[in-house]
């Protein structure tokens, strides 16, 4: 689909996920104008598939793509209710510490039941606990997908149950603070009732680790639209009950205040159908043709702008010689002894270009272009 296209069709999706979780019957003018093909592949690729039916619908119009896609995706929320279930009575049972994260909560604010979709359900756990938790999930009939590779071990289990059990909420290798900020995360953590071993944040805590998440994404390969949904969502529901001192000194903390008061402003107006102006209409163009999980050539540009403080040899020295933290990440022996670090800089270097010639030579292009 040409870019023209696709951002027609995302505007159409937008107006359609506006209708649909402020419970608004779409226009049957605009409805009868809509290409459905090319709106289901939009959607797709924003995972608003099922928001959008859920409008479609409202206004008569039952598609068989849009209508499979809702009924899927309030069948894989409630298996993933019940499979999340056991896996924190068996958590409990082991004397695990966890936590559910991002969309197990998220799913519940929205109006109703399948209207956010799930690719999969995030927990954090305690990380001195990884090997142990695998076994574990493997004792319940799960297979596991990746093991020790970054901040979470991914786990399977047919039909449609994917869990991915984090030791930690972010690494060494994310943009920013994020890392440092949340490194001892326990402490920011307030105890359940209703359970021995389970945690949740406080409101504020909630929305300030949603924003540096979705922060992450923007400022690498970028993210999609329903991420300004979920904060819509979220502002909706606790915007009057919110400590707003308290979230500004924290995200100060994180240096991202500018970008949630951006997000949050976005969100408000688009899901609040109020116009934006010319600078907005420019950022939700980046999320719009980021989709949901971003793209590969958002990072070159991201990694030059928020990595190398728009240096061309900062980003190349970066690239080449990244901090102790992401070389940890990246080359994962290089935590033995420090003695390696040279030769993980030298494997990473040969790796590059042995991994994708195609990849590095698009960067190199990328660069001189900026």
């Amino acid at each position: 689909m040409e870019k023209s296209e696709f951002r027609s069709n995302a505007e159409d999706m937008i107006y359609l996920t506006v209708c649909s979780i402020n419970g608004v019957t779409p226009d049957r003018e605009r409805i009868d104008a809509l290409d459905l093909p090319k709106l289901f592949e939009v959607c797709q690729t924003h995972i608003l598939t099922a928001c959008v039916a859920y409008a479609l619908e409202s206004a008569g119009i039952k598609d068989n793509d849009f209508t499979q896609a809702k009924e899927k995706s309030i069948r894989k929320n409630i298996l993933l209710d019940s499979e999340r279930a056991k896996i924190l009575k068996r958590l409990e049972a082991e004397k695990i510490w966890y936590m559910p994260l991002k969309g197990a909560i998220f799913k519940d604010w929205y109006p109703k039941l399948g209207m956010r979709q799930m690719s999969d359900n995030d927990i954090l756990c305690d990380g001195t606990k990884r090997a142990y938790i695998k076994e574990v999930m493997l004792d319940m009939s799960f297979t596991c997908d990746h093991f020790g590779q970054d901040n979470d071990d991914a786990y399977f289990k047919p039909p449609v149950c994917n869990f991915e059990m984090h030791n930690e909420l972010f690494t060494g290798a994310h943009v920013g603070k994020l890392h440092g900020y949340y490194e001892d995360v326990k402490k920011r953590l307030i105890k359940d009732e209703k359970n021995e071993y389970g945690y949740h944040f406080r409101d504020e805590d909630f929305y300030i680790y949603f924003i540096a998440h979705e922060y992450k994404h923007f400022a690498s390969d970028g993210t999609g639209v329903r991420s300004l949904v979920d904060t819509y969502i979220f502002m909706r529901r606790f915007k009057d009950s919110l400590d707003k001192d308290y979230i500004n000194a924290e995200l100060k903390k994180l240096d991202i205040v500018d970008f949630e008061k951006t997000n949050r402003e976005l969100a408000v107006k688009i899901f609040s159908n109020e116009p934006l102006t010319s600078e907005e209409k420019e950022l939700l163009d980046y999320y719009i043709m980021s989709g949901t999980y971003g793209v590969r050539e958002n990072r070159v540009k991201n990694d030059l702008k928020y990595r190398a403080k728009g240096s061309k040899l900062g980003y190349l020295r970066y690239r080449l010689f990244p901090s102790l933290e992401y070389l940890e990440v990246s080359v994962p022996w290089v935590k033995k002894s420090k003695l390696l670090i040279p030769a993980a800089y030298i494997y990473r270097l040969f790796r590059g270009p042995a991994a994708s010639k195609k990849r590095i030579s698009d960067q190199i292009k990328q660069i001189r272009k900026e």
